[in-house]
């Protein structure tokens, strides 16, 4: 599933609401008092514009996900590879290699997922 478009304050939002899920809205306002520090309204006003864009779901005051964390961080870099990068991989990977350094751990890991994409 390809999800919406969600923007850095809603995904803040929603790592909050998938940690807690299914919520009342009541205590999800407490929530995003706490961790985040809005108001009422703010919390409500983007509850609204997540349940428009089929994001999340709103019901009965219990408030939850239609879309996975993995949906949204695969949406978000799809955006990020066709923009910045041309849509290329290699691309991505030597520009990130440059900036970040991996250690041992991380190569094993990153050659471990290629190497099961790769046999099938």
């Amino acid at each position: 599933m390809s999800a919406p478009k969600v923007f850095e304050s809603e995904y803040k939002f929603l790592c909050i609401l998938w940690d807690n899920e299914p919520i009342n809205s009541t205590a999800l306002v407490k929530l995003c008092k706490e961790k985040l520090g809005w108001v009422k309204g703010a919390t409500y006003t983007v509850i609204k514009r997540l349940v428009e864009r089929g994001v999340v779901k709103h019901q009965d005051t219990i408030v939850s996900t239609l879309v996975t964390k993995e949906d949204v961080r695969l949406s978000e870099f799809d955006e990020l590879l066709n923009n910045r990068f041309e849509g290329s991989l290699p691309a991505f990977i030597a520009t990130f290699s440059k900036k970040q350094s991996l250690s041992e751990k991380q190569i094993e890991d990153i050659m471990r997922i290629i190497n099961e994409e790769s046999e099938g």
